[in-house]
């Protein structure tokens, strides 16, 4: 499970990260990042956390799952937020081939997608 720290939740911070972020698209998911972006709603002077949200449409599937894809890509998360930079806003979009890909195939374009926004790799 992702951190409650981690996650992103306010529908500014979704629009701000799908719409002044960069994105990369793979076959089974599509990832919106904001790099270092300043949370003004943060106390304190200390650099916000990265914060990760998910967007599973009903072109997915059915609730089982949207809910089965949004569990494996929080914890597939979990495991790569400390790869990005303080304060980063990530938003993943399932695609509809999501529902039908099993958890490392997941991984694969995850990892393929945060490579390609963090300048490590070629299209």
């Amino acid at each position: 499970m992702l951190p409650t720290e981690n996650r992103l939740r306010r529908r500014e911070d979704f629009a701000t990260a799908v719409r002044r972020g960069r994105r990369a698209g793979r076959q089974h998911l599509v990832v919106h990042l904001r790099s270092g972006a300043t949370d003004p709603h943060a106390p304190g002077e200390s650099a916000p956390p990265t914060r990760a949200g998910f967007v599973v449409s009903k072109a997915v599937g059915g609730a089982v799952v949207r809910n089965k894809v949004k569990r494996r890509l929080r914890h597939l998360m979990r495991e790569r937020v400390d790869q990005l930079p303080p304060g980063s806003l990530v938003v993943v979009r399932a695609l509809p081939a999501a529902g039908d890909a099993d958890h490392a195939q997941l991984a694969r374009d995850l990892d393929a997608a945060l490579q390609r926004l963090l300048g490590g790799g070629a299209r």
